[in-house]
């Protein structure tokens, strides 16, 4: 069973992935790849709030800062790269 943190860390970062779905638009591909991404950014900021010891508002083991801002960064890279291809 996984730990009350992991949840809630899951849930912030299916949050954040679905609410950029809405902001951003598209199909159910691209929900599936901001998800992917939400999750993916969130444990990386997670990491490196960890080893940068970044403790700004830190909820238990989570720190909420480091891992949303790595969750929005790997959002807007996720939209960035499904820009679709001017052809030429």
């Amino acid at each position: 069973m996984p730990s009350p943190s992991m949840t809630f860390a899951f849930i912030l970062a299916t949050i954040y992935g679905v609410v950029f779905h809405l902001i951003a638009g598209g199909d159910v591909r691209r929900l599936a790849l901001f998800l992917l991404a939400g999750w993916l950014g969130f444990a990386l900021g997670q990491a490196a709030g960890v080893l940068l010891g970044v403790d700004i508002l830190r909820v238990g083991p989570i720190r909420l800062v480091s891992a949303t801002a790595g969750a929005l960064t790997a959002l807007l890279a996720a939209r960035l790269f499904m820009r679709p291809r001017s052809a030429g």
